[in-house]
């Protein structure tokens, strides 16, 4: 899923970039309107990628690792419900 995740970032950034200068380089020789409205859908582009990179899927599992420490883990464990507390 990273991977996956990882082209689609890269890909909306490429769109992103490409609109940015084809609306500066070439559409604002006939529009300025249009170039305008180019980079104002470019800009929102850059939040989207990053909301799409970062999200996780149901496959990962990365609330329940372990932190590495001992005394926090039970912790965690206990307000779960995974293990009894103890007495």
């Amino acid at each position: 899923m990273y991977a996956r995740r990882r082209r689609v970032y890269f890909a909306m950034m490429g769109v992103c970039i490409a609109l940015f200068v084809l609306a500066w380089g070439v559409v604002r020789l006939w529009s300025v309107t249009a170039a305008v409205i180019m980079c104002v859908v470019a800009m929102v582009i850059p939040p989207v990628a990053a909301m799409v990179a970062n999200r996780r899927g149901p496959e990962d599992r990365w609330w329940d690792d372990p932190s590495g420490d001992p005394q926090s883990d039970e912790w965690w464990d206990e307000l779960d419900g995974k293990k009894r507390p103890r007495s």
